[in-house]
């Protein structure tokens, strides 16, 4: 891969060089148990290069060393930070942080005055099964209970119950009504099965709707099944 020693660990704070930048078709957040899913789910067939980003040093050294992986050691938006974003570059988070919206917080912050909010309450009531974090995180899903990791999504009906699926939950969430609030909703594909990702694109899409007019807004990922949501108060360009 591009002149790249596998075995090595890449510090997140350094850009990629150009020798190396763009030849990953995926960017994997996280080398835990669905990192390592992921892993073992996309790279085959068309997909055989993949970044992989984690704090933890002995995760990042338990990857088969055959595995057409860069290893990137440290924070997963120390690393967003100092990368070139493509609109090809599917990104998979595999962490337990809501990855979009803190990328959009932390890219707001370097141009202007942008701060965090509690999810209004009146959305608890448009979602399904809604659990609030006391950080004013919302979680949303679909099912009651603990899907398969290997869940094909089917488009007509649940992989566990049979039953037909209700309304795409990112279709639910692009028509939440919020007073005084705009929405933006990244919707997450499925890459494999129990593996969803998005693009560059859509990231630097939603990142621009909020930039162009300063506001409160929802911010959610969200597949057909299962969604978080956040809030933030973007004040516009200092």
């Amino acid at each position: 891969m591009a002149h790249w020693n596998l075995k090595q660990v890449w510090p997140a704070e350094e850009p990629f060089p150009e020798s190396v930048r763009g030849g990953a078709q995926l960017w994997i957040l996280g080398a835990g148990r669905f990192g390592r899913l992921a892993m073992e789910r996309l790279l085959k067939g068309d997909i055989n290069q993949a970044v992989v980003v984690d704090a933890d040093r002995q995760r990042l050294m338990d990857i088969p060393e055959e595995s057409p992986v860069i290893r990137v050691r440290g924070d997963i938006f120390v690393f967003l930070s100092n990368q070139d974003l493509v609109d090809h570059q599917w990104i998979i988070p595999a962490v337990p942080v809501h990855v979009a919206y803190g990328w959009i917080l932390m890219e707001l912050s370097k141009k202007g005055v942008a701060r965090r909010l509690a999810v209004p309450t009146v959305v608890d009531a448009q979602v399904p099964h809604p659990i609030r974090t006391p950080s004013g995180t919302v979680y949303a899903s679909h099912a009651t209970f603990r899907c398969p990791d290997d869940c094909p999504e089917p488009e007509d009906h649940c992989t566990i119950t049979k039953k037909p699926r209700p309304e795409k939950l990112y279709q639910t969430l692009q028509n939440l009504s919020i007073p005084t609030f705009g929405t933006v909703v990244i919707q997450s594909r499925q890459l494999a099965p129990g593996v969803g990702g998005y693009t560059g694109a859509q990231l630097k899409e939603a990142l621009g709707a909020i930039e162009a007019s300063p506001g409160a807004y929802c911010v959610a990922t969200s597949c057909s099944c299962h969604a978080v949501i956040d809030a933030l108060l973007w004040e516009g360009s200092a």
